[in-house]
């Protein structure tokens, strides 16, 4: 395994043992008043895992193109270490694609579920499986894991941060410039977009997104509007 990750200026780490989820551990710092930036991690042979806290300034329904965010920067970051073959898309609600495969996620927990109010604390967790467990590779065509998509040679203490390189990077990007570039980019790498899909008890075809990342769901008499929010985990 590689030395500790090293994060860019404004972002710290918290490595933790494989027993622990680091998107639990974080949510419980964050609602203990961890600085923002925090990066809890933990990189194992079969899995990288890790979660990034932030202090969102506008309300919830605003900050939740986080998730999308944090998906853009997880593409951003394999696409320079990994092959150039290698294809990722985004899962609305956070699922991660690679080569068309399903192969981990993104998730998302706040201090408030009020898509109206300003949460003390939003949490976004990233987990990628870099080997498979429990079945052969290819066992399961719509499931996958980084090494077995061409990605052997991609150190995962690297992919975690770059992950944090890029994801600061677009952070930065969305707050001094608005969302019209995260929006352009998400949509370049968004899974599903045309086709008929069934979320959150509706089913219809997937036009796309609103300005807030709000999934657009047409069936047979209207267009729905499902937002982002509504994916978040709930605290337990």
């Amino acid at each position: 395994m590689s030395d500790a990750p090293a994060f860019p200026p404004l972002m710290s780490g918290h490595p933790v043992d494989a027993g622990i989820d680091p998107f639990e551990k974080a949510c419980a710092m964050a609602a203990l008043g961890c600085d923002a930036g925090l990066i809890v991690h933990n990189i194992g042979a079969n899995r990288l895992a890790a979660a990034l806290v932030m202090a969102p300034e506008v309300p919830l329904e605003q900050a939740m193109a986080m998730l999308p965010l944090c998906g853009v920067g997880f593409q951003n970051a394999l696409g320079a270490l990994g092959p150039p073959e290698v294809a990722v898309h985004l899962e609305w609600a956070g699922g991660l694609r690679v080569n068309g495969a399903s192969c981990g996620k993104l998730r998302a927990m706040a201090s408030t579920p009020d898509a109206t109010a300003l949460p003390d604390w939003l949490v976004v967790g990233l987990e990628v499986p870099l080997l498979s467990v429990g079945h052969a590779p290819g066992e399961r065509p719509d499931e996958t894991a980084l090494y077995d998509e061409g990605c052997a040679d991609v150190d995962a203490t690297e992919l975690l941060e770059a992950w944090a390189r890029h994801t600061l990077a677009w952070i930065t990007r969305w707050e001094e410039d608005g969302p019209r570039a995260l929006h352009a980019d998400w949509r370049g790498l968004a899974h599903g977009i045309g086709e008929d899909i069934t979320c959150n008890g509706l089913t219809g075809t997937f036009l796309g997104v609103d300005e807030n990342f709000g999934m657009l769901l047409r069936d047979d008499t209207k267009t729905h509007l499902i937002p982002l929010s509504s994916v978040l985990e709930k605290s337990s």
